[in-house]
């Protein structure tokens, strides 16, 4: 993994994401120098509402191994930083059935770090089979277009 960003492909095969929030991350500070090492994964995390306050599970962030003291548990419960607004429009979408507040991806943005979270509608079996032959013919159209050129290029 690059330390630029850590995605989250899981997500996007499971779901249909519905919309995009960007929110903050409260770390420890070698919990900085993991992710940006590269030692993150995301693909089992997860976003929660509670008490008005989001919450960040199963994000797995390994320890660092230069770390001095304070050595944080990797997959501990870290809070999200949203503004009251969001908070209180993602309770209300977690609330709807089926739906989930999933971590898209971890990104870099001024130096610090944020999390993209999006509210993901469930996917069901021939929805996945759908997406999967609409892009096999997607790349199967490309490769015509692209012999297609070379041949009259």
């Amino acid at each position: 993994m690059s330390a630029e960003s850590v995605l989250n492909r899981k997500a996007l095969r499971d779901f249909h994401i519905l919309e995009r929030y960007e929110a903050g991350i409260e770390l420890k500070g070698s919990e900085v120098k993991s992710i940006r090492a590269g030692k993150a994964n995301i693909s089992d995390a997860f976003a929660r509402i509670e008490n008005g306050e989001a919450f960040l599970y199963n994000a797995d962030i390994q320890p660092y191994e230069k770390a001095s003291h304070e050595v944080p548990a990797a997959k501990r419960v870290r809070k999200l930083l949203f503004h009251r607004q969001e908070i209180d429009k993602l309770y209300g979408e977690s609330q709807v059935k089926g739906r989930a507040l999933v971590v898209l991806k971890l990104y870099w943005k001024s130096g610090k770090l944020k999390a993209e979270i999006g509210v993901g509608q469930g996917k069901v079996a021939r929805d996945k089979r759908a997406d999967l032959k609409k892009r096999a013919v997607e790349r199967e159209t490309e490769r015509e277009v692209a012999r297609f050129n070379r041949k009259h290029s």
